[in-house]
């Protein structure tokens, strides 16, 4: 049945998409959906929430239908119990939830699209679930295994959050949540591109969502990442591939673009590999829709996307 909309935020940001919350085996997702056409999953990344793919999600509607979920633990999802070995935040358990909202509105084969944890939980639905996935877009990230086993100085000084989130709880809940609201603006200010790139809206609707609640699951997700997740991908890595045509678009400006080889980290992993870097930092769906929708557009509907000149 149909629900209103989280927030104001939300309603403002999300023009004619519709909202569902659907029971999964593990979870209870929220989803925005909205559109005609070929099924496309839009996963989103931390800390954000599914209106972060606002200024695309529209334009996507014209072609496809689009279904916004918010990620379990974060955003207007249900937040469960970890569990002693994290594994209800292990990037597995996440895309068994998207594999299961498609499910439940009629779609057992669709395209996916996700940026940063959303990618990883893409990523992780490509390889378990070969047969739901017809095609999959990334934005700013290279897989775990590699990520992982490949750190660099300029990375990790840029990416701290990924160890101090991961450390026991509650340590790096009760430093985060004395000022959530100074947490939020440090987290989303990235190096040298600021805030401005955020709408009002998306900025209120991120932090109206960072709660105690959600920080504690997003520490989980970060905590199942550095052992479940990394132990997956090292066991398929060499084994298993993805079977669907894959493209990878990220920010030239990003903590990725300027300390990894992007395309080298992607290919052991995909046959049907294309990509390049695009002029923005870690959020390119809010920073440059434009680019970001001139490839997703031809890629999801099945023709070759052209980097734009």
């Amino acid at each position: 049945m149909d629900q209103d909309p989280p927030s104001r935020h939300a309603a403002a940001l999300m023009p004619g998409f519709r909202y569902r919350r659907i029971r999964t085996s593990g979870a209870e997702i929220l989803a925005a959906i909205g559109g005609a056409g070929p099924p496309l999953l839009l996963i989103h990344g931390n800390p954000l929430t599914h209106v972060s793919w606002h200024r695309v999600a529209g334009e996507l509607t014209r072609r496809f239908t689009v279904v916004a979920m918010d990620l379990r633990g974060y955003g207007d999802s249900s937040k469960p119990e970890g569990g002693a070995d994290h594994a209800a935040y292990s990037f597995r358990a996440m895309a068994q939830d998207g594999v299961e909202v498609m499910q439940a509105l009629g779609f057992a084969r669709f395209g996916v699209a996700g940026h940063d944890r959303g990618a990883r939980v893409a990523f992780r639905m490509a390889l378990d679930h070969p047969a739901a996935v017809s095609a999959l877009a990334s934005l700013d990230i290279v897989p775990t295994w590699h990520l992982l086993s490949n750190i660099t100085l300029g990375w990790g000084l840029e990416s701290y959050h990924w160890f101090f989130m991961a450390q026991k709880a509650p340590f790096p809940e009760k430093l985060l949540c004395a000022d959530l609201g100074y947490y939020i603006d440090y987290k989303l200010n990235k190096k040298g591109v600021g805030l401005s790139i955020f709408a009002p809206e998306a900025f209120a609707e991120y932090k109206r969502c960072t709660t105690p609640e959600q920080v504690h699951a997003v520490c989980e997700d970060y905590r199942a990442t550095v052992t479940l997740d990394y132990e997956m991908d090292r066991a398929d890595f060499g084994q298993r591939t993805i079977a669907c045509p894959v493209l990878v678009l990220w920010g030239s400006n990003s903590h990725v673009g300027r300390h990894l080889a992007v395309m080298e980290a992607w290919r052991p992993w995909a046959p049907d590999l294309r990509g390049w870097a695009i002029p923005t930092g870690h959020y390119p769906a809010e920073q440059r829709p434009d680019l970001v929708l001139g490839a997703f557009l031809p890629f999801f509907s099945g023709e070759e996307p052209v980097e734009a000149g």
